[in-house]
């Protein structure tokens, strides 16, 4: 048999990077065509977990991963992925089976309109026409889902064209040219607008940078890094977190809506609410991330870097400089490096100071607070725990919800890097596991661990069967508190009453993991928690710890803080 297009796409994807295939088995003749050539099949159990995976590798790997369903339903429940990678400007390629080209507009078995389907989840969603387009599509798609601001691209592929016989094009011109890692063809702010950037920032006297998933995106590691070393202080966005060291005196952590009492960044709020100054390097200035648009000073300077134009000045009017954050980014700090930072040198010395004082006395403040030895378990003692067995090879993968909030405040940054993953493009609930599956086959060697509640981790119990049969030994902490806990409490503080849903009956999540294959452990006691993980780390297998926490528990989030209605959470 001759070679057909599905080995012409399999060429394609080949000559892009593509190692790994989240999927199940359509296209099959795609995939027959992969697995013979070396490229990994991880085949989900579920199409909305495939496409979660598909954008926690990607965020993982800096490569541009790729995720393939059936034509309707399968391609329907990748919508929810979808959507938070492009929410959150994470590049995906889709590649969904169509219809045969004859049976289109006939009614034909799951036939759909993909094109309507996609429209608000994709930057583009194409179809293979012909055998002799198969390069152009498929380098079109990675270099949309790569370029500009990242995101996901849909490739359809009609089945009837998948068998037929390949073009003749690669053969007599193969192609040469890769674009499967990201961000493709970088650019760079206008240097008149750069120039007077730095004017701005030298001629202030309290400045603050807020940075956030866009300095991962970059790899602006250490382009921040010298903007603190040039004194001024940095905080980032939950979607940024590990974009510098927060061990750093000039690194001020986490800012946005949970910085209320018991949160690390409770005192340190004025750093951001005096600034007179503030430099937004890609942050979306999302709701969350500005505390619902009232953390930010009203009256400050604004400058604000991003590779996309509309995000720029979007809640914010600001200095506009539209580029490649890390080339943007170092461009500025080069041109502050030649001007005089006098200015601010009093306040750089007070935020680091009070920084430096408030990480020393955190860990104090915290046992104040809170009982850590107290019995239903409280989710900050085994933050701490955790944040206790992170090292350079330890990846953090959290759920939406809670788990985000509880993972963005207690555990700890300490080198810059993209080590802490969550889904706040849209923060669905369940990205948790699928998110940790994605970032383990993308670095196999990591110890990635899941922090999620049960409201999230009951949407996708069956991706545990998926760490056993793909060999991705993940650690997954459940916080079990047979609540959808956010739900409730805010329920509470905005109605004084909460909805019957938000209780749960009782699971044994540890008894459901150990019948797929994965250790299972129920934790009661507090202290039997650091034990458990630490044999988990070691034991380098798929583990779960349903750990019963305290279901009046709640993260330190403002607008929370003094409600009559809620319990007595803090204790």
């Amino acid at each position: 048999m001759g070679r057909i297009v599905a080995d012409g796409i399999v060429d394609a994807l080949e000559r892009h990077g593509v190692s790994e295939i989240f999927g199940q088995s359509i296209p099959s003749k795609v995939f027959l065509a992969a697995t013979a050539r070396g490229i990994r099949q991880v085949g989900y159990r579920t199409e909305n977990a495939g496409a979660a995976m598909a954008d926690a590798y990607a965020r993982v790997s800096g490569k541009v991963a790729v995720v393939a369903a059936q034509n309707g339903p399968a391609a329907a429940l990748l919508v929810p992925g979808l959507a938070e990678a492009f929410k959150a400007s994470i590049p995906v390629v889709a590649l969904v089976q169509d219809v045969a080209v004859r049976s289109r507009d006939r009614n034909a078995f799951q036939e759909l309109d993909h094109f309507r389907l996609f429209s608000g989840v994709a930057k583009s969603t194409r179809r293979i026409e012909s055998a002799d387009r198969v390069d152009d599509a498929i380098d079109m798609a990675f270099v949309e889902a790569a370029s500009g601001r990242p995101g996901p691209v849909v490739l359809l592929v009609p089945v009837d064209i998948i068998d037929e016989p390949a073009g003749e094009e690669a053969a007599v011109s193969p192609r040469r040219n890769r674009y499967g890692r990201y961000p493709l063809d970088r650019t760079l702010a206008d240097p008149g607008a750069i120039a007077g950037a730095a004017d701005l920032i030298a001629s202030s006297r309290r400045p603050v940078a807020i940075v956030g998933g866009g300095v991962h995106t970059a790899g602006a590691y250490a382009e921040v890094e010298a903007l603190q070393n040039l004194g001024v202080p940095v905080a980032t966005t939950v979607m940024g977190k590990g974009a510098v060291d927060e061990t750093s005196p000039m690194s001020v952590g986490v800012v946005g809506y949970f910085m209320a009492a018991r949160s690390r960044t409770e005192r340190l709020r004025f750093v951001v609410e005096e600034a007179d100054l503030v430099l937004l390097v890609g942050n979306r200035t999302n709701q969350n991330g500005t505390d619902s648009w009232s953390l930010y000073p009203e009256g400050a300077t604004y400058i604000h870097i991003d590779v996309d134009g509309l995000e720029v000045g979007r809640n914010y009017e600001a200095t506009r400089l539209v580029g490649d954050a890390k080339l943007t980014l170092g461009a500025l700090t080069q041109a502050l490096g030649e001007r005089d930072l006098s200015a601010m040198q009093s306040w750089s010395a007070t935020v680091s100071e009070r920084i430096a004082h408030e990480h020393a006395a955190f860990d104090r403040r915290l046992a104040e607070a809170v009982t850590l030895s107290a019995t239903p378990i409280r989710p900050e003692r085994i933050l701490h725990d955790l944040d206790g067995c992170l090292d350079g090879n330890s990846l953090v993968v959290a759920d939406a919800s809670y788990s985000s909030i509880w993972v963005a405040n207690f555990l700890t940054a300490r080198k810059p890097g993209r080590r802490f993953l969550t889904p706040r493009g849209l923060a669905g609930l369940g990205w948790g596991l699928p998110f940790a599956l994605g970032a383990k086959a993308a670095m196999p060697d990591a110890t990635v661990h899941c922090v999620t509640g049960d409201g999230g981790f009951g949407h996708v119990w069956a991706e545990m069967e998926t760490a056993v049969r793909m060999q991705l030994p993940v650690i997954i902490t459940v916080l079990n508190n047979q609540t959808l806990g956010y739900q409730m409490h805010s329920e509470l503080v905005l109605h004084g009453d909460y909805t019957d849903i938000c209780h749960f009956s009782h699971v044994d999540h540890a008894g459901i993991a150990n019948a797929c294959g994965v250790r299972g452990v129920r934790i009661t006691h507090p202290d039997d928690y650091l034990v458990e993980l630490r044999r988990a780390i070691d034991e380098k297998v798929p583990t779960l710890l349903e750990v019963m926490i305290d279901p009046d528990a709640y993260p330190p989030i403002t607008s929370f803080q003094g409600s009559e209605t809620l319990p007595n959470g803090n204790q």
